[in-house]
């Protein structure tokens, strides 16, 4: 984003009336602002405010591919960035802008820095985030692989399983749970024994919502009531009634796409590739040498 003159002006002249501002962007659609000047500022349509004990380092920005970098420092509050919006995850991979702000005219200002919220850590009432700049995400694995498994995410444009079956996920409250890992529901008996491993949780209302994990046990107990285990903890406290969406799982085999989905046109891996071991195979006088393949 080029400078403005006018603020290119204003801070030729030598005495300048500069602040700094932060828009955070989360996810779920939220939007937070704040500054280190001792008034609240705009910056567009939101409101930056003061006295958020939010502190920058010093910005890193170079040419070429280098992922720019820097850190913000902050304090933790309830009407701001909380310790429990943190601990849920809610702040992971936000996006980030950084502005220069003249805060006699907030009119006048300049985009210093977009990226997004790396890893965050707090402690002692405090937290310490990193902010990666875009070029972060050109250090990402490109292209497609070649392998037996599926490459496709269940329900994803590739694989376009329609999770919405009802036949495939359901709603239901979770009658009780073991430290936000194990949960136990009753009335799921349509669906077999193991039906949702590797798929998802996700939590639809209570203080978790939005938040989902990784089934990695599903299991039909004696009484009727049905065991999901995840991969790991969710990381909100979920209370009993708390409505839970379970999606069915899938484990990328051929085999699991055609005969659980109806779905082997779209399978998206290569069940015939040689394997690992073919790469050691040679002939040998006992063996089936007329020019075929040795796999």
């Amino acid at each position: 984003m080029p400078i403005s003159t006018q603020f290119a002006t204003h801070l030729g002249t030598g005495v300048t009336s500069v602040a700094r501002c932060w828009v955070v962007r989360r996810k779920d659609g939220e939007t937070y602002g704040f500054t280190d000047h001792d008034r609240d500022l705009m910056v567009g349509p939101v409101a930056c405010k003061a006295d958020t004990g939010l502190t920058a380092h010093a910005l890193e920005q170079t040419t070429g591919l280098a992922v720019d970098n820097t850190e913000a420092l902050g304090a933790l509050r309830d009407a701001a960035i909380s310790e429990k919006d943190i601990r849920a995850g809610r702040f992971d991979g936000a996006e980030v802008e950084a502005w220069l702000v003249n805060w006699q005219t907030p009119s006048q200002n300049y985009l210093q820095f977009r990226g997004s919220i790396g890893e965050i850590s707090r402690e002692n009432g405090a937290f310490r985030a990193e902010l990666v700049g875009l070029s972060e995400a050109l250090n990402r694995p490109q292209g497609r692989a070649f392998q037996k498994p599926c490459t496709a995410v269940l329900g994803d444009r590739s694989c376009k399983v329609d999770l919405n079956d009802l036949s495939l996920s359901v709603e239901a409250p979770v009658q009780s749970n073991d430290q936000e890992i194990k949960f136990v529901f009753s009335g799921l008996t349509g669906f077999e024994d193991g039906w949702f491993e590797r798929g998802r949780l996700l939590l639809k209302s209570g203080e978790g919502q939005g938040l989902s994990g990784l089934i990695r046990k599903d299991e039909k107990l004696v009484d009727g009531t049905r065991k999901i285990v995840l991969w790991e903890a969710l990381r909100a406290d979920v209370a009993p009634g708390d409505q839970i969406r379970l999606e069915a799982g899938c484990d990328k085999r051929v085999e699991t796409c055609r005969t659980k989905f109806a779905n082997l046109l779209n399978h998206r891996g290569f069940p015939t590739i040689p394997g690992e071991d073919w790469l050691m195979s040679y002939p040998v006088s006992s063996g089936r040498n007329d020019g075929r393949s040795l796999a």
